[in-house]
């Protein structure tokens, strides 16, 4: 298929690059040029609108609502520039509200819109291993499915409401935030009590809690290593907002996440903005004297 794929950070290179092996013509565009040259095999659009001129799919992996609407509503861009029938793919982590706002833009200009955020780190990303959530009309969703297998490991359809694979992202990646900060505190108090936090991430990576999720936190936070960054602190932030945006639309009280929040702004305030969003585990331990 005929792709332009804008934002090419550290999980949209990967995820570029995969489908090219998968045999996708891409034209890409990233606000700093210099990482869209990087993507070998792809052409280099000058602009988000002549990226998506000539193409099928338009697929955006940008960092927040901000970045995605300059490059979709400003004049001359995508949504200008999209062709009849042709679809947008939004696999960015975004609100609910802004995912409502494009589905009713593209319908108004005979466009389809297919909400497909995904979960996994960059190094899923490079092995086209990441979780997809889809949802948006079926029809467009099956058309969709060559791309989201040359990214993902499994693609999981969640109904046609775009905006619902939007609310599962949030509350998926708020569920990690809360097993980062579970961690964080339960380090903090073995590692007060004299106790080996290593053997102590041993013992529950192996009985209770052997899933993917305790294990590569919790190796980070007991290595105290959250540099390079799979996902920096300031983009945590930016979820747990969106998070709360949406709980508070649905009258859905969580108290957990506000509590998260203020881990996420103590580390920005103590100078963690460059760090693994799971640097809020030196504020727990901060916190406990250590």
């Amino acid at each position: 298929m005929k792709i332009a794929f804008i934002g090419l950070g550290n999980m949209g290179s990967a995820m570029a690059s995969n489908l090219i092996k998968a045999g996708h013509t891409l034209h890409v565009y990233n606000r700093t040029r210099s990482r869209a040259e990087e993507i070998t095999g792809a052409r280099v659009a000058a602009s988000p609108g002549e990226a998506a001129a000539d193409s099928e799919v338009v697929i955006t992996m940008v960092a927040d609502d901000a970045a995605l609407e300059s490059v979709l509503f400003a004049k001359g861009g995508v949504l200008d520039s999209m062709t009849t029938n042709s679809i947008h793919i939004s696999m960015s982590t975004i609100s609910v509200a802004l995912s409502r706002r494009m589905a009713k833009a593209h319908a108004e200009r005979k466009q389809h819109y297919v909400s497909a955020p995904v979960f996994g780190r960059p190094e899923a990303a490079s092995a086209a291993k990441l979780f997809v959530v889809a949802a948006g009309p079926a029809a467009q969703v099956e058309r969709c499915r060559p791309i989201l297998d040359a990214v993902g490991q499994k693609t999981f359809v969640v109904g046609e409401d775009a905006a619902g694979a939007n609310v599962i992202k949030l509350t998926g990646n708020f569920l990690i935030t809360a097993v980062i900060e579970s961690l964080a505190e339960s380090f903090a108090l073995v590692r007060k009590s004299k106790l080996d936090a290593n053997q102590f991430l041993e013992i529950l990576t192996s009985t209770l809690f052997n899933a993917p999720i305790y294990k590569t936190y919790g190796a980070i936070i007991v290595d105290d290593k959250f540099s390079p960054p799979g996902f920096k602190v300031p983009l945590g932030l930016k979820d747990n907002r969106l998070l709360l945006a949406a709980a508070e639309e649905a009258a859905v009280p969580m108290p957990v996440a506000s509590l998260v929040r203020d881990r996420f702004l103590a580390a920005m305030a103590q100078g963690m903005s460059e760090l693994d969003w799971a640097a809020i585990a030196r504020v727990t331990a901060k916190e406990a004297g250590l």
